[in-house]
Protein backbone atom coordinates (compact mmCIF):
# COMPACT_ATOMS: atom_id res chain seq x y z
CA UNK A 1 0.00 0.00 0.00
CA UNK A 2 1.02 3.49 -0.78
CA UNK A 3 2.34 5.52 1.71
CA UNK A 4 0.06 8.12 3.62
CA UNK A 5 1.75 11.50 1.79
CA UNK A 6 0.91 9.22 -1.45
CA UNK A 7 -2.43 8.76 -0.57
CA UNK A 8 -3.41 12.26 -0.10
CA UNK A 9 -1.85 13.26 -3.02
CA UNK A 10 -4.07 11.12 -4.87
CA UNK A 11 -6.93 12.04 -3.43
CA UNK A 12 -6.05 15.80 -3.91
CA UNK A 13 -5.75 15.33 -7.48
CA UNK A 14 -8.43 12.34 -7.56
CA UNK A 15 -6.25 10.26 -9.25
CA UNK A 16 -9.02 7.68 -11.34
CA UNK A 17 -5.76 5.18 -11.63
CA UNK A 18 -5.46 4.45 -7.72
CA UNK A 19 -9.12 3.63 -7.22
CA UNK A 20 -9.43 0.24 -6.00
CA UNK A 21 -5.77 0.33 -4.47
CA UNK A 22 -6.60 2.43 -1.31
CA UNK A 23 -9.34 4.00 0.27
CA UNK A 24 -9.94 6.83 2.12
CA UNK A 25 -12.39 7.91 4.87
CA UNK A 26 -13.51 11.03 6.53
CA UNK A 27 -14.37 10.82 9.87
CA UNK A 28 -16.27 14.10 10.27
CA UNK A 29 -18.73 12.91 7.68
CA UNK A 30 -18.58 8.87 8.34
CA UNK A 31 -18.03 8.28 4.61
CA UNK A 32 -15.27 6.60 2.76
CA UNK A 33 -14.45 7.42 -0.95
CA UNK A 34 -12.48 6.13 -3.37
CA UNK A 35 -8.98 8.40 -4.14
CA UNK A 36 -11.07 9.65 -7.87
CA UNK A 37 -14.37 10.77 -6.08
CA UNK A 38 -15.69 14.14 -7.14
CA UNK A 39 -16.67 15.36 -3.36
CA UNK A 40 -15.34 18.36 -1.65
CA UNK A 41 -12.01 17.83 -0.58
CA UNK A 42 -11.52 17.10 3.36
CA UNK A 43 -9.70 18.46 5.40
CA UNK A 44 -6.64 16.28 5.73
CA UNK A 45 -6.83 15.93 9.56
CA UNK A 46 -10.36 14.47 9.25
CA UNK A 47 -8.71 11.82 6.68
CA UNK A 48 -7.89 8.33 7.27
CA UNK A 49 -6.79 5.60 4.44
CA UNK A 50 -7.56 1.93 3.91
CA UNK A 51 -6.54 -0.93 2.18
CA UNK A 52 -9.89 -1.92 1.46
CA UNK A 53 -13.31 -1.23 1.58
CA UNK A 54 -13.91 -3.65 4.68
CA UNK A 55 -11.38 -1.85 6.66
CA UNK A 56 -12.98 1.11 5.83
CA UNK A 57 -16.21 -0.21 6.97
CA UNK A 58 -14.90 -2.74 10.23
CA UNK A 59 -13.77 1.26 10.89
CA UNK A 60 -17.28 2.29 11.45
CA UNK A 61 -17.41 4.03 8.29
CA UNK A 62 -19.93 3.62 5.50
CA UNK A 63 -19.43 3.58 1.56
CA UNK A 64 -20.00 7.36 -0.09
CA UNK A 65 -22.99 7.38 -2.41
CA UNK A 66 -21.41 9.48 -5.32
CA UNK A 67 -18.46 7.87 -5.96
CA UNK A 68 -19.72 4.15 -5.24
CA UNK A 69 -16.34 2.68 -4.00
CA UNK A 70 -17.65 -0.83 -3.63
CA UNK A 71 -17.66 -0.86 -7.34
CA UNK A 72 -14.07 -0.78 -8.04
CA UNK A 73 -13.45 -3.44 -5.71
CA UNK A 74 -12.93 -6.24 -8.71
CA UNK A 75 -13.31 -9.69 -7.57
CA UNK A 76 -10.95 -12.28 -9.57
CA UNK A 77 -13.21 -14.37 -10.23
CA UNK A 78 -16.10 -12.34 -10.85
CA UNK A 79 -15.63 -13.05 -14.65
CA UNK A 80 -15.29 -16.42 -14.30
CA UNK A 81 -18.67 -16.39 -12.29
CA UNK A 82 -20.37 -14.90 -14.85
CA UNK A 83 -19.27 -17.12 -17.42
CA UNK A 84 -20.74 -19.67 -15.16
CA UNK A 85 -24.24 -18.24 -15.09
CA UNK A 86 -24.63 -17.80 -18.47
CA UNK A 87 -23.56 -21.73 -19.00
CA UNK A 88 -26.50 -22.54 -16.43
CA UNK A 89 -29.02 -20.48 -18.49
CA UNK A 90 -28.23 -21.99 -21.77
CA UNK A 91 -27.86 -25.45 -20.55
CA UNK A 92 -30.51 -25.70 -17.40
CA UNK A 93 -32.13 -28.65 -19.14
CA UNK A 94 -28.84 -30.94 -18.57
CA UNK A 95 -28.06 -32.31 -15.14
CA UNK A 96 -25.23 -29.69 -13.79
CA UNK A 97 -23.14 -30.86 -10.70
CA UNK A 98 -21.16 -28.42 -8.61
CA UNK A 99 -17.87 -30.37 -9.39
CA UNK A 100 -18.34 -29.63 -13.21
CA UNK A 101 -18.79 -26.06 -12.88
CA UNK A 102 -16.49 -25.36 -10.61
CA UNK A 103 -14.33 -26.77 -12.98
CA UNK A 104 -15.69 -24.78 -16.12
CA UNK A 105 -14.38 -22.00 -13.58
CA UNK A 106 -11.25 -23.26 -12.91
CA UNK A 107 -11.34 -23.48 -9.42
CA UNK A 108 -12.20 -26.23 -6.30
CA UNK A 109 -15.71 -27.36 -5.43
CA UNK A 110 -15.21 -25.10 -2.26
CA UNK A 111 -13.64 -22.16 -3.28
CA UNK A 112 -15.93 -22.35 -6.48
CA UNK A 113 -19.49 -22.27 -3.80
CA UNK A 114 -17.89 -19.66 -1.43
CA UNK A 115 -16.90 -17.19 -4.93
CA UNK A 116 -20.12 -17.41 -6.46
CA UNK A 117 -22.15 -17.14 -3.55
CA UNK A 118 -19.99 -13.69 -2.50
CA UNK A 119 -20.39 -12.59 -6.03
CA UNK A 120 -24.09 -13.63 -7.36
CA UNK A 121 -25.90 -13.22 -3.88
CA UNK A 122 -27.51 -16.82 -4.30
CA UNK A 123 -25.44 -20.52 -3.77
CA UNK A 124 -24.88 -22.22 -7.65
CA UNK A 125 -27.72 -24.81 -6.19
CA UNK A 126 -30.08 -21.76 -5.63
CA UNK A 127 -29.31 -20.05 -9.10
CA UNK A 128 -29.42 -23.48 -10.86
CA UNK A 129 -33.15 -24.13 -9.28
CA UNK A 130 -33.89 -20.36 -9.68
CA UNK A 131 -33.49 -20.47 -13.80
CA UNK A 132 -35.17 -24.04 -13.95
CA UNK A 133 -38.38 -23.04 -12.13
CA UNK A 134 -38.62 -19.58 -14.38
CA UNK A 135 -38.14 -21.67 -17.11
CA UNK A 136 -40.92 -24.15 -16.00
CA UNK A 137 -43.26 -21.25 -15.39
CA UNK A 138 -42.84 -20.67 -18.87
CA UNK A 139 -43.67 -24.83 -20.02
CA UNK A 140 -45.99 -24.77 -17.57
CA UNK A 141 -48.28 -22.64 -19.74
CA UNK A 142 -47.29 -23.79 -22.79
CA UNK A 143 -46.81 -27.29 -22.49
CA UNK A 144 -49.40 -29.82 -23.45
CA UNK A 145 -49.55 -31.22 -20.18
CA UNK A 146 -47.25 -31.40 -16.78
CA UNK A 147 -44.69 -33.77 -16.93
CA UNK A 148 -43.84 -32.57 -20.57
CA UNK A 149 -43.24 -28.98 -18.86
CA UNK A 150 -41.47 -30.70 -15.87
CA UNK A 151 -38.64 -32.12 -18.34
CA UNK A 152 -38.41 -28.95 -20.76
CA UNK A 153 -37.38 -27.21 -17.39
CA UNK A 154 -34.44 -29.69 -16.49
CA UNK A 155 -36.15 -31.94 -14.14
CA UNK A 156 -35.12 -35.11 -14.26
CA UNK A 157 -38.16 -36.65 -12.62
CA UNK A 158 -41.87 -36.00 -11.37
CA UNK A 159 -40.80 -37.14 -7.75
CA UNK A 160 -39.42 -33.73 -8.03
CA UNK A 161 -42.74 -32.11 -8.52
CA UNK A 162 -44.07 -32.25 -4.95
CA UNK A 163 -40.65 -30.59 -3.75
CA UNK A 164 -40.62 -27.68 -6.36
CA UNK A 165 -44.36 -26.78 -4.53
CA UNK A 166 -43.39 -26.73 -1.23
CA UNK A 167 -39.96 -24.65 -2.11
CA UNK A 168 -40.48 -22.46 -5.14
CA UNK A 169 -43.91 -22.48 -6.66
CA UNK A 170 -46.29 -21.92 -3.75
CA UNK A 171 -48.71 -24.02 -5.31
CA UNK A 172 -48.50 -27.31 -7.38
CA UNK A 173 -47.34 -27.08 -11.25
CA UNK A 174 -51.15 -27.88 -12.62
CA UNK A 175 -52.52 -25.01 -10.50
CA UNK A 176 -49.76 -22.57 -11.47
CA UNK A 177 -50.35 -23.72 -15.11
CA UNK A 178 -54.56 -22.68 -14.72
CA UNK A 179 -53.27 -19.46 -13.55
CA UNK A 180 -53.56 -20.20 -9.43
CA UNK A 181 -56.80 -21.74 -9.69
CA UNK A 182 -57.92 -23.44 -6.39
CA UNK A 183 -55.64 -21.89 -4.49
CA UNK A 184 -56.50 -20.70 -1.46
CA UNK A 185 -55.07 -17.14 0.12
CA UNK A 186 -55.78 -15.67 3.43
CA UNK A 187 -55.66 -11.88 4.44
CA UNK A 188 -55.93 -9.43 7.09
CA UNK A 189 -55.61 -6.24 7.96
CA UNK A 190 -54.22 -4.56 10.66
CA UNK A 191 -53.79 -0.84 11.38
CA UNK A 192 -50.00 0.40 11.59
CA UNK A 193 -47.74 3.52 12.29
CA UNK A 194 -47.21 3.51 8.68
CA UNK A 195 -51.17 3.02 7.86
CA UNK A 196 -53.19 0.11 7.09
CA UNK A 197 -51.42 -2.75 6.23
CA UNK A 198 -52.76 -6.00 4.68
CA UNK A 199 -51.12 -9.64 5.14
CA UNK A 200 -51.94 -12.27 2.34
CA UNK A 201 -50.75 -15.90 3.16
CA UNK A 202 -51.00 -19.20 1.71
CA UNK A 203 -50.25 -22.51 3.99
CA UNK A 204 -46.80 -22.18 2.95
CA UNK A 205 -45.75 -18.63 3.93
CA UNK A 206 -46.75 -14.73 3.20
CA UNK A 207 -47.36 -14.45 -0.23
CA UNK A 208 -48.72 -10.12 0.27
CA UNK A 209 -47.25 -8.01 2.27
CA UNK A 210 -48.64 -4.14 1.72
CA UNK A 211 -49.61 -0.70 2.74
CA UNK A 212 -52.12 1.48 1.07
CA UNK A 213 -54.94 3.88 3.55
CA UNK A 214 -57.78 1.34 2.90
CA UNK A 215 -58.98 -2.25 3.04
CA UNK A 216 -61.07 -1.55 -0.11
CA UNK A 217 -57.71 -0.86 -1.59
CA UNK A 218 -55.50 -2.81 -0.51
CA UNK A 219 -58.00 -6.20 -1.32
CA UNK A 220 -58.36 -4.78 -4.99
CA UNK A 221 -54.73 -5.09 -5.37
CA UNK A 222 -54.02 -8.28 -3.75
CA UNK A 223 -56.76 -9.93 -6.12
CA UNK A 224 -54.93 -8.13 -9.16
CA UNK A 225 -51.85 -9.87 -8.09
CA UNK A 226 -53.46 -12.92 -7.97
CA UNK A 227 -56.33 -13.00 -10.28
CA UNK A 228 -57.26 -16.53 -10.42
CA UNK A 229 -56.70 -17.89 -6.85
CA UNK A 230 -59.64 -17.97 -4.07
CA UNK A 231 -59.42 -14.80 -1.49
CA UNK A 232 -60.87 -14.58 1.67
CA UNK A 233 -60.61 -13.04 4.77
CA UNK A 234 -58.78 -14.90 7.45
CA UNK A 235 -61.25 -16.21 10.33
CA UNK A 236 -61.10 -15.53 13.29
CA UNK A 237 -59.79 -16.03 16.13
CA UNK A 238 -56.62 -15.89 13.89
CA UNK A 239 -54.23 -18.88 13.21
CA UNK A 240 -51.41 -18.79 15.95
CA UNK A 241 -48.77 -18.50 13.44
CA UNK A 242 -50.37 -15.81 11.81
CA UNK A 243 -50.94 -13.83 15.10
CA UNK A 244 -46.85 -14.04 15.63
CA UNK A 245 -46.66 -13.12 12.08
CA UNK A 246 -48.05 -9.95 12.44
CA UNK A 247 -46.69 -9.58 16.00
CA UNK A 248 -43.11 -10.15 14.24
CA UNK A 249 -43.81 -6.87 11.62
CA UNK A 250 -45.22 -4.68 14.14
CA UNK A 251 -42.06 -5.49 16.34
CA UNK A 252 -40.66 -4.14 13.56
CA UNK A 253 -41.80 -1.33 12.10
CA UNK A 254 -41.26 -0.23 15.46
CA UNK A 255 -38.05 -0.92 15.52
CA UNK A 256 -38.05 -3.25 18.51
CA UNK A 257 -37.63 -6.20 16.00
CA UNK A 258 -34.93 -5.25 14.06
CA UNK A 259 -34.32 -8.99 12.09
CA UNK A 260 -37.12 -11.00 10.52
CA UNK A 261 -37.04 -14.25 9.41
CA UNK A 262 -40.80 -15.06 8.28
CA UNK A 263 -41.49 -17.82 5.83
CA UNK A 264 -42.79 -16.52 1.94
CA UNK A 265 -44.43 -18.22 -0.79
CA UNK A 266 -44.19 -15.56 -3.64
CA UNK A 267 -43.28 -16.25 -7.58
CA UNK A 268 -39.82 -14.85 -8.58
CA UNK A 269 -37.86 -14.85 -11.58
CA UNK A 270 -34.17 -15.79 -11.68
CA UNK A 271 -32.99 -12.11 -11.73
CA UNK A 272 -35.65 -11.14 -8.75
CA UNK A 273 -34.70 -13.74 -6.60
CA UNK A 274 -30.70 -12.57 -6.87
CA UNK A 275 -32.11 -9.10 -6.18
CA UNK A 276 -34.39 -10.16 -3.41
CA UNK A 277 -32.12 -12.28 -1.45
CA UNK A 278 -29.68 -9.18 -1.32
CA UNK A 279 -31.66 -6.89 0.13
CA UNK A 280 -32.33 -9.31 2.32
CA UNK A 281 -28.33 -8.94 3.52
CA UNK A 282 -28.45 -5.60 3.57
CA UNK A 283 -28.16 -4.55 7.58
CA UNK A 284 -30.85 -3.18 9.50
CA UNK A 285 -30.82 1.19 8.87
CA UNK A 286 -28.19 0.68 6.61
CA UNK A 287 -29.06 1.92 2.68
CA UNK A 288 -27.47 1.05 -0.32
CA UNK A 289 -28.02 2.56 -4.00
CA UNK A 290 -29.32 0.49 -7.20
CA UNK A 291 -26.14 0.90 -8.89
CA UNK A 292 -24.24 -0.81 -5.72
CA UNK A 293 -26.44 -3.63 -5.65
CA UNK A 294 -26.25 -4.17 -9.76
CA UNK A 295 -22.41 -3.93 -9.09
CA UNK A 296 -22.43 -5.98 -6.60
CA UNK A 297 -24.15 -8.61 -9.01
CA UNK A 298 -22.09 -8.83 -11.68
CA UNK A 299 -24.07 -6.05 -13.82
CA UNK A 300 -22.31 -2.32 -13.00
CA UNK A 301 -24.87 -0.98 -15.56
CA UNK A 302 -27.73 -2.99 -14.44
CA UNK A 303 -29.11 -0.27 -11.94
CA UNK A 304 -32.77 -0.26 -14.10
CA UNK A 305 -33.08 -3.67 -14.02
CA UNK A 306 -32.37 -3.67 -9.82
CA UNK A 307 -35.16 -0.94 -9.62
CA UNK A 308 -38.09 -2.74 -11.49
CA UNK A 309 -37.22 -6.01 -9.24
CA UNK A 310 -37.51 -3.66 -6.52
CA UNK A 311 -40.93 -2.22 -7.61
CA UNK A 312 -42.29 -5.64 -8.10
CA UNK A 313 -41.23 -7.08 -4.79
CA UNK A 314 -45.14 -8.19 -3.48
CA UNK A 315 -43.64 -8.19 0.47
CA UNK A 316 -42.78 -4.76 1.64
CA UNK A 317 -40.57 -4.85 4.97
CA UNK A 318 -40.21 -8.90 4.68
CA UNK A 319 -37.98 -7.97 1.23
CA UNK A 320 -36.47 -4.64 2.37
CA UNK A 321 -36.93 -2.70 -1.03
CA UNK A 322 -37.21 0.51 1.54
CA UNK A 323 -33.09 -0.08 1.65
CA UNK A 324 -32.53 1.23 -1.74
CA UNK A 325 -32.34 4.85 -2.88
CA UNK A 326 -31.10 6.79 -5.64
CA UNK A 327 -27.02 6.91 -6.69
CA UNK A 328 -27.30 10.27 -5.87
CA UNK A 329 -28.70 9.70 -2.45
CA UNK A 330 -32.26 10.92 -3.11
CA UNK A 331 -34.69 8.23 -1.69
CA UNK A 332 -35.82 7.53 -5.15
CA UNK A 333 -39.24 6.12 -5.92
CA UNK A 334 -41.15 3.39 -3.09
CA UNK A 335 -44.02 1.10 -4.41
CA UNK A 336 -46.29 2.40 -0.79
CA UNK A 337 -44.94 6.03 -1.23
CA UNK A 338 -41.91 7.84 -0.23
CA UNK A 339 -43.26 9.35 2.97
CA UNK A 340 -43.22 5.91 4.57
CA UNK A 341 -39.61 5.24 3.01
CA UNK A 342 -38.50 7.81 5.00
CA UNK A 343 -40.04 6.87 8.28
CA UNK A 344 -38.85 3.29 7.52
CA UNK A 345 -35.74 4.70 7.15
CA UNK A 346 -35.55 7.21 9.71
CA UNK A 347 -37.00 4.42 12.11
CA UNK A 348 -34.16 2.23 11.64
CA UNK A 349 -31.64 4.64 12.00
CA UNK A 350 -32.68 5.58 15.30
CA UNK A 351 -32.82 2.11 16.72
CA UNK A 352 -30.14 1.09 15.43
Amino acid sequence: MMNAEQCWNAVCARDASKDGTFFFGVRTTGVYCRPSCRARLPLRENVRFYASADDAERDGLRACLRCRPRATEVDPYAQRVREVCRHIEAHADEPLKLADLAARAGLSPFHFQRSFKAIVGVTPRAYVEAVRVERLKSALKASKDVTSALYDAGYGSPSRLHALADTRLGMTPKQYRSGGANVTISYACVHTALGMMMLGATDRGLCFVQFDDSEAALLQRLQREYPAARVEPMRTPYDPQFDRWIASLQRHLAGTQPHLDLPLDIRATAFQLRVWSHLQSIPYGEVRSYGEIAASLGNPKGARAVARACASNVAAIVIPCHRVIRNSGELGGYRWGLARKRTLLDTERTHR
